[in-house]
C-alpha cells in the first residue's frame, strides 16, 4: 500500500528498504554530468561511437523487460543486447561497466539527495534495519555516497534473478533481516516498478517526491517525523 509520510507508524517499522537510482540521488543531475563526460570522451574518439549505441541498447533492452526472470539474469541482460551478434558480449560488458557502473560514481557525492545521510543515521539510532534493493549492482554506488546498509541486493544477483516489479528482491531482504513485509517500508521513485514491486510483496511504500535538488526536503521531513516518535531513552 502506498503511504503518505504522515501515515507511517514508525513504532511498527523494523526495516526501511531503499531503491537507489532516482531514490538516493538525483538521476537528472547525474545524467547531465555523464552526457558531458561521454561527449568529451567520444568527441576525441569518433571511431568508437558504436560504444554509445551499445549503452543505449543495454538500457533499452532492460526497459523492455520489466519482471524478467533468470536463470543467470546477470549474463542474460548482455545476451539481449548483442544486436544479432554484432556486439560481442565481452565488449558490451566492458562498455557498460565503464560508463554505467564505474565512471558515474565519482559524481554521486554531488548528486546524493540532501538529507539522505542524516536520515540513514536517524534510522540506525532508532534501531531500524536498512536494506537496499536496486535493479542494478549498488555496492559501489553506496560507497561513493558514503552510505551503508545491513543488506544490499540487486535484481541480477543469483539469489534474486528477477527484475522489478517482481517482488523477489524485497522478499529476499525480509528473509535475511528476519522481518515481515508488513514491518518494512520500501522507498522508491517509480510507481510502475518500485510501487508495484512493493504491492506484490505486501509491503508499505513511499514514492520520492519530485522536487528541485536545491529544495529537496523529502528525507529531512521523514527524519523529522521519525525523531518526533523517538523517546529520550532511545538516545541513551
Amino acid at each position: 500500500m502506498m503511504l503518505l509520510q504522515s501515515e507511517i507508524q514508525w513504532h511498527k517499522v523494523k526495516a526501511v528498504i531503499f531503491d537507489v537510482d532516482g531514490t538516493l540521488y538525483a538521476q537528472s543531475k547525474l545524467r547531465t554530468k555523464m552526457l558531458r563526460a561521454l561527449a568529451g570522451y567520444y568527441a576525441l574518439r569518433p571511431w568508437r561511437l558504436q560504444e554509445v549505441l551499445m549503452l543505449q541498447r543495454f538500457r533499452a533492452e532492460r526497459e523492455k523487460r520489466p519482471g524478467a526472470a533468470g536463470p543467470n539474469l546477470e549474463n542474460a541482460q548482455y545476451e539481449w543486447c548483442t544486436n544479432n551478434g554484432r556486439y560481442p558480449i565481452e565488449k558490451l560488458r566492458q562498455v557498460v561497466d565503464q560508463w554505467m557502473f564505474r565512471h558515474p560514481n565519482q559524481y554521486l557525492p554531488g548528486c546524493t539527495y540532501p538529507g539522505t545521510q542524516s536520515f540513514f543515521d536517524a534510522l540506525r539510532r532508532q534501531g531500524i534495519k536498512i536494506g537496499v534493493y536496486s535493479d542494478y549492482p549498488a555496492h559501489d554506488k553506496l560507497a561513493a555516497m558514503g552510505l551503508t546498509a545491513d543488506v544490499v541486493v540487486s535484481s541480477v544477483d543469483p539469489e534474486i534473478d528477477h527484475l522489478k516489479p517482481a517482488p523477489d528482491g524485497l522478499l529476499y531482504i525480509t528473509n535475511v533481516l528476519g522481518v515481515s513485509a508488513a514491518e518494512c517500508l520500501f522507498i522508491g521513485d517509480r510507481h510502475e516498478l518500485d510501487g508495484i514491486c512493493a504491492e506484490q510483496a505486501g509491503m508499505p511504500y513511499l514514492i520520492v517526491d519530485k522536487q528541485p535538488f536545491d529544495r529537496f526536503d523529502f528525507y529531512k521531513l521523514l527524519e523529522d517525523k521519525l525523531t518526533a516518535n523517538l523517546t529520550p531513552s532511545t538516545y541513551g
